[in-house]
């Protein structure tokens, strides 16, 4: 197959790939010794869960894990905000936040940075509205941490 197909379905397999291979093998997936923020999300409608933990590194995140557990997608996700946040200011992952519920919510890729094109991988969930919260999960327990919240839950 050639043309604009191809380049479809072989960025969907990929992105795929990202997904599944992020969900079976989390990064960064354990509780940090020492961090300054972190908040729980919880989907009381499927069953994800997630603890994120933030270390700060002067006025930037230093480091982020987490713990959690839940389908592929949720996993995946959360996986994905561990690498993407560090070096970030808080409101600049605040700001990334904003930008992967809108890729989960619309499908609209971002390519602008290195970042927003791994985290795209997450935009093949606007087809299932009940997936958007498993996606955007770790995302808003991130705010929640860096507001002070503790705790969120994507009802």
């Amino acid at each position: 197959m050639s043309g604009p197909a191809a380049s479809f379905d072989d960025l969907r397999d990929l992105y795929q790939e990202v997904i599944l291979d992020h969900g079976r093998k989390p990064r960064n997936h354990f509780r940090l010794e020492a961090f300054d923020a972190s908040a729980r999300g919880d989907n009381p409608m499927c069953g994800d869960r997630v603890e994120l933990f933030i270390k700060m590194d002067g006025p930037r995140i230093g480091q982020a894990s987490f713990l959690g557990r839940g389908c592929a997608i949720s996993q995946a996700s959360a996986s994905l905000l561990t690498e993407a946040v560090p070096g970030l200011t808080p409101d600049e992952a605040r700001a990334l936040s904003a930008r992967l519920r809108e890729i989960a919510k619309t499908g609209a890729r971002d390519d602008s940075t290195p970042a927003l094109q791994r985290l795209s991988a997450l935009s093949g969930v606007h087809e299932f509205p009940s997936r958007v919260k498993c996606a955007t999960l770790a995302w808003h327990a991130l705010e929640a941490a860096l507001d002070g919240t503790k705790e969120t839950s994507s009802e």
